[in-house]
């Protein structure tokens, strides 16, 4: 296949006010996000505007050397993540605020809830299905413990040197994962997107890659949205996604040319928004489903990786980030790698469980 975007030429972003999919007959509450419209009006384009700075919350002490994949559990009412380069999985508990790690064997890219227990954990050699063993007392944020990992799917790369990167669930279960190279600066278009289901891992089932990432899904199910980070792309597309799982209409949906940072980690709010970490800016970006940049929020590292919509109410952005080389100017060093919880203004949806 042609690298994602060589066939491509961006859509003009429509307009409308209301963030939703076209068949959404949903009520719209007359007073929604009235206070932050008073701050600033959305823009039409994809100018750029001045980032919103809400207060936020810093969840734990721990430091990850690169945060990604938060996962917001309803039924235990905590948050995991991982540490890609730590090699490791982090779960707060929220009413508590305590955190617990474990010791993964290989780089964990994303993980994933499973309908029946555990998480999935997309590595360097496959699929996993890890239990983790819940400490006993209250733990030091360093300390690691063990659990139950279960190969469940392998997967043979173009390359030696890669690894699975973003993935996400969409509605019906099932989990998209994108592949890169370990050396990002390298630049080899070798990633590709896969899906995982009940029948087993599926896939290249799209090719030309360089740093797969914004994965996330319509609140309708029939929306797959896919970001490439890398700076010669810096690219969001959409797929159609019928009930069987199959891709297509590809396009291009929105381009960070014009706009701060590089699209990383996404999530979808109840309002059918998307709401993408713009890496290097220190900005988490709204966008309507019909493209249009809706408002920017800054936030107090200038990596933040991937974000998730979590707390009891479902109003929290919990936002992940990664530690960077030297610190950069206008951001706090100490904070680099942090996970933050700030209030939006919006609901986000339940995560979509592995169907196992």
């Amino acid at each position: 296949m042609h690298p994602p975007g060589a066939r491509f030429s961006p859509i003009s972003p429509s307009g409308g006010a209301l963030c939703g999919h076209q068949n959404d007959q949903a009520p719209r509450a007359a007073n929604f996000f009235a206070t932050l419209r008073a701050t600033f009006a959305p823009t039409e384009s994809l100018a750029m505007v001045e980032p919103l700075k809400l207060p936020y919350e810093v969840l734990t002490p721990y430091r990850a050397q690169i945060g990604e994949s938060p996962l917001w559990s309803v039924v235990e009412q905590a948050i995991y993540w991982v540490d890609i380069e730590g090699r490791s999985l982090q779960r707060l508990d929220w009413s508590t605020r305590t955190t617990a790690r474990w010791h993964l064997p290989e780089r964990p890219g994303s993980i994933a809830l499973i309908s029946s227990g555990g998480l999935l954990v997309a590595m360097e050699s496959g699929i996993f299905r890890f239990v983790p063993s819940l400490p006993v007392t209250t733990d030091s944020a360093l300390a690691l413990h063990s659990g139950a990992l279960e190969r469940l799917a392998s997967v043979q790369f173009e390359r030696t040197d890669m690894r699975f990167n973003d993935g996400r669930c969409d509605r019906a279960g099932r989990f998209w994962v994108s592949s890169m190279v370990l050396d990002t600066s390298l630049g080899i278009p070798a990633g590709a997107l896969f899906r995982f289901d009940e029948n087993g891992l599926s896939g290249p089932l799209l090719e030309g890659l360089i740093t797969g990432n914004g994965l996330a899904c319509s609140p309708d199910g029939k929306t797959l949205y896919l970001a490439d980070s890398n700076r010669n792309v810096q690219k969001v597309w959409t797929f159609e996604l019928d009930a069987a799982g199959t891709l297509s209409n590809q396009q291009v949906w929105v381009d960070f040319a014009s706009l701060p940072g590089r699209p990383d980690g996404a999530a979808v709010d109840s309002e059918g928004c998307y709401w993408v970490c713009a890496t290097d800016a220190g900005q988490v970006h709204r966008f309507r489903p019909d493209g249009v940049l809706e408002r920017s929020l800054a936030v107090p590292f200038a990596k933040p990786t991937t974000c998730v919509f979590g707390g009891p109410n479902l109003d929290y952005l919990l936002v992940a980030s990664l530690q960077t080389a030297k610190p950069v100017e206008g951001f706090d060093a100490a904070l680099a790698g942090a996970l933050i919880a700030l209030q939006p203004g919006v609901r986000g949806l339940p995560e979509s469980l592995f169907n196992r």
